[in-house]
């Protein structure tokens, strides 16, 4: 088969373009620096820029979006929401328009999205796909990122699934930002702990993208999360015991706040998302529990 894949060389695609190519599958990489994508899978994908894939005259069985620009790096000022958005929903529709031209008809367009979709929740009830959401900029980033991949179905007549992704759990991405003050002891819960935290590993967010690949009455949309979220406050608690560490140092809420502004939201405010339609569709979690996770991840990080 041939895939073509955006953000391919990003945290979760660089895993999934992997495995596809150790399956001994066609992957083509959606590149702005081509010589270094190429290097970087050893020679073994094929590379084109956003605006030539319009000229690509084989077939393409399925694409796989996972392009956007990191959202938790930096404060959300104007200039910065709108290359959130240029990055994920201009893409998205650059992508289709150039897949139309190219008279591309793939079989399926899976394309990622956030549990952000769901905005900022208090409390504990479990939000599935079906929930409602809360407004403000994430909600109103993820939907407007989803109908832009909607476009695929009605520009390309394929079917489309949208993946709302949690935090996800690998050697590297979000976690490696959380690690070094607790290995020297300084982590712990921040504000005051009790916001949720929905989760997953990377062997299963890649999996979970298979899954939808392979099963073709599948679309819409899936929350990419494991079936047991927790709270900050309990997620520092393992994270401090699966590194032998103290995890007692609290991060204070205004000082999160003072360092991100507005985006300080995504860490101090949160979701309880549950996978129902994954679930209910038959996928089965490597990883459902979060000691198990963790340990995994980190147990192969140790020198």
């Amino acid at each position: 088969m041939h895939y073509l894949i955006s953000g391919g060389t990003g945290f979760i695609g660089t895993a999934l373009v992997k495995l596809l190519l150790a399956d001994g599958h066609k992957v083509t990489v959606i590149t702005r620096s081509p010589e270094q994508t190429i290097l970087g899978f050893g020679g073994r994908v094929f590379t084109v820029g956003l605006e030539k894939v319009g000229q690509i005259v084989e077939g393409i069985d399925g694409v796989i979006n996972l392009a956007g620009a990191p959202i938790v790096d930096k404060r959300w000022s104007t200039e910065r929401k709108q290359l959130l958005r240029n990055s994920r929903i201009g893409f998205t529709r650059t992508l289709i328009d150039q897949l139309k031209q190219a008279s591309a008809r793939p079989e399926f367009f899976i394309s990622g999205s956030a549990i952000g979709y769901y905005g900022s929740h208090e409390g504990g009830a479990p939000l599935t796909e079906n929930s409602p959401p809360v407004p403000g900029f994430t909600h109103s980033l993820c939907r407007d990122w989803e109908e832009a991949a909607l476009g695929a179905e009605k520009q390309l007549g394929c079917r489309v699934c949208l993946v709302r992704t949690g935090i996800v759990l690998g050697d590297g991405g979000a976690l490696s930002k959380m690690i070094p003050p607790f290995k020297f002891g300084l982590g712990g819960p921040i504000g005051d702990g009790q916001q949720w935290m929905s989760w997953v590993h990377l062997s299963d967010e890649v999996a979970i993208i298979r899954f939808l690949m392979a099963h073709k009455t599948l679309f819409g949309a899936f929350n990419a999360t494991s079936p047991n979220a927790v709270t900050n406050e309990v997620f520092s608690q393992a994270l401090g015991a699966v590194l032998s560490k103290p995890a007692k140092v609290r991060m204070p809420a205004f000082m999160m706040k003072l360092l991100l502004g507005e985006a300080s939201e995504l860490l101090l405010e949160g979701q309880r998302v549950y996978p129902a339609r994954l679930l209910d569709a038959g996928f089965e979690f490597t990883y459902p529990d979060l000691d198990r996770a963790l340990k995994s991840v980190l147990q192969k990080a140790q020198p």
